[in-house]
């Protein structure tokens, strides 16, 4: 399987690679590489070494229930939150303050394990430059916190789109697949680097082979030497290979750094 992020290997101090997936759910299949006594994510945190919530894309959590995930990690482990769709999705980025401070309030009882945020925008969201100037800068006036952008329509990814988002040190995601037309041409922020695999040919579905999962181990390994923070998720949770294909990843990894 060919290898499909070739803009990854573009030169990105020696930075964290962290490994996770969409989710800690945790099947019979992948049990015994979780071992341990606790929840789902308290095995999962002692394994992987980041996570991505998704969930909260679809609903409202707590602040109790996030403080709660918090103390049920290792200091080292670290959280990424997906924006609610009701304000990617639903109000479009347009008036969303109020949304905001409610959001990054709760999700903010993670605390120190909060490590970066998602903002994954809808397909038939095209780029707006007044939109996106005023959304991300009412963002950025909120939060300090590393920002990755996973934008699907390919005006987000001109000149003039990636010079707005790096002004406010927002990241492209590096996805697989790439939706069409949206190529990373013009790096953006790059001081983060997130990947999201979603799975290929299937979406959520779909397994990577052990060809594809070297080669990107040794990619991120090559981004971390020059980017501060380099995130990989598995988003391809829908057949249960996001995990499996972490926990190679992070074998290959090791096995690099020998």
């Amino acid at each position: 399987m060919p290898y499909r992020l070739p803009h990854l290997h573009k030169p990105g101090p020696q930075g964290a690679i962290r490994i996770g997936c969409a989710g800690w759910g945790l099947s019979s299949a992948v049990a015994t590489s979780f071992p341990g006594e606790g929840t789902h994510l308290e095995r999962y945190s002692h394994v992987l070494t980041c996570v991505e919530i998704n969930s909260s894309f679809y609903k409202p959590h707590r602040e109790q229930t996030y403080a709660n995930w918090a103390e049920s990690v290792p200091e080292s482990f670290r959280f990424s939150v997906k924006l609610p769709k009701a304000i990617t999705h639903d109000a479009r980025l347009v008036d969303t303050e109020t949304l905001l401070d409610e959001f990054l309030h709760a999700a903010g009882q993670l605390g120190d394990k909060l490590g970066c945020w998602l903002v994954q925008l809808p397909p038939s969201l095209a780029f707006d430059h007044d939109v996106a100037e005023s959304f991300f800068k009412a963002l950025r006036a909120r939060t300090t916190l590393p920002i990755a952008c996973e934008a699907r329509e390919h005006g987000w990814f001109s000149t003039h789109a990636a010079a707005l988002l790096k002004a406010h040190h927002i990241a492209y995601v590096d996805a697989d697949p790439i939706p069409d037309d949206c190529e990373i041409r013009h790096r953006a922020d790059t001081s983060l680097v997130y990947v999201r695999l979603h799975g290929t040919p299937e979406l959520y579905q779909s397994s990577y082979d052990y060809t594809y999962l070297d080669d990107l181990a040794r990619t991120l390994h090559t981004r971390a030497k020059k980017t501060a923070e380099v995130w990989c998720i598995f988003d391809n949770t829908a057949e249960g290979h996001a995990q499996p294909n972490a926990l190679h990843l992070m074998e290959r990894l090791r096995t690099h750094h020998k």
